[in-house]
């Protein structure tokens, strides 16, 4: 077999992995970036939750937040880095190894 690192197992993600992080990927992968809001009604969590999940996402380096005034409210926007799209569809892939065509 050729080396180690052709394995689409090597992009399996612990981070990425859990539920809430996995569907916050998902989510994030299909749209430039989303309001936090939105993310917490699609994933119908509360805001503590969600922001626990980002916070771990974010000090991986997967995901980043803009914050801007919006209808006179402070808003949080939040999207995949580019780090984050690559891990999110390497995790993908593994999962897809796991589970068979």
């Amino acid at each position: 077999m050729n080396s180690a690192a052709s394995d689409p197992m090597d992009g399996f993600d612990a981070t990425i992995h859990a539920p809430v992080r996995l569907r916050i990927c998902a989510l994030l992968d299909a749209a430039d970036e989303a309001e936090f809001a939105l993310v917490q009604r699609q994933l119908d969590v509360s805001a503590s939750v969600l922001s626990k999940h980002v916070a771990v996402l974010m000090e991986a380096g997967y995901v980043e937040q803009r914050k801007a005034v919006r209808d006179t409210r402070q808003r949080v926007w939040l999207r995949l880095t580019r780090h984050g799209r690559e891990a999110y569809q390497a995790h993908l892939a593994a999962l897809r190894a796991i589970v068979g065509p």
